[in-house]
């Protein structure tokens, strides 16, 4: 019928506007520190079984009625949006504030709620209080403070702070913690550059940086987006032909509904 046909190429249309969506959002964020892309995913939808010519015969007079039905689809469906956990470049930034993690980890940070959250974007500042917070003024956790007369501060591979002070003296502030999920691209993403944990996540693992399974943390680092602009582009174009091709069946389908029309008139 011509109805599922139309129906057929509009959920290919509504798929297409879907993909193009996501990866407007991907190259939109191609500079933001600790991006990680997404990349949609469909499925097809319920088929129904539509009845073939009853009189079709193997042999003379021989009916066959095994082949009465066949399937036809009925579109597509948006089945979900991962996210793609990939290692984004390491850039060196000369700032000291500045954290890189090189593996598997998030940093925790703490809301003004209470609430922990997390993040891959390691570009931190003091606030008033001599607290460490993030670009967004989320406290991190576990919460590391400085005092007024601090000159500096060293951060090792493993997260140990040591503050440089008057004298020449150093001490350690804390201890940077690391957690990792059994199924990251379960984390839902509220903005910001953090995450917060889901039940398709599973809770966090907290570990030592440089431990089995957790990354490094590099100081004076940042890490980039892992949005690749040209693999993007590409997935652009192939979702643009995508929609015109859907659209041109939606106008095929047009065109014939006037033919059959002109017929019953005819």
């Amino acid at each position: 019928m011509p109805n599922r046909a139309l129906r057929t190429a509009a959920s290919g249309m509504y798929a297409q506007q879907l993909n193009i969506e996501v990866i407007a959002n991907n190259i939109a964020n191609v500079n933001t520190n600790g991006f990680k892309k997404n990349k949609p995913e469909f499925q097809d939808l319920m088929y129904q079984q539509v009845s073939t010519n009853p009189l079709t015969t193997t042999e003379p007079g021989i009916m066959d009625v095994s082949n009465k039905y066949i399937q036809v689809g009925i579109g597509v469906k948006p089945s979900s949006n991962i996210k793609i956990f990939q290692q984004g470049d390491i850039i060196q930034s000369n700032n000291q504030f500045d954290l890189a993690i090189t593996g598997d980890g998030f940093f925790q940070l703490q809301k003004s709620d209470g609430s922990i959250v997390y993040t891959r974007d390691g570009t931190f500042k003091l606030n008033g209080d001599g607290q460490l917070v993030s670009a967004g003024g989320y406290l991190l956790e576990p919460q590391i403070s400085f005092n007024e007369d601090t000159l500096g501060f060293t951060v090792s591979r493993n997260g140990t702070i040591e503050s440089n002070e008057p004298g020449g003296d150093s001490f350690t502030v804390g201890d940077i913690e690391l957690v990792r999920f059994i199924n990251p691209a379960g984390l839902k993403a509220i903005g910001d550059n953090i995450f917060v944990e889901t039940q398709a996540s599973g809770q966090p693992l907290i570990g030592t940086p440089g431990e089995t399974g957790f990354g490094e943390i590099h100081q004076g680092y940042i890490e980039s987006s892992n949005v690749d602009i040209v693999e993007e582009m590409i997935a652009m174009i192939t979702a643009q032909r995508a929609y015109e091709i859907n659209s041109k069946v939606v106008k095929t389908v047009e065109e014939m509904m006037a033919m059959a029309n002109n017929l019953k008139r005819g």
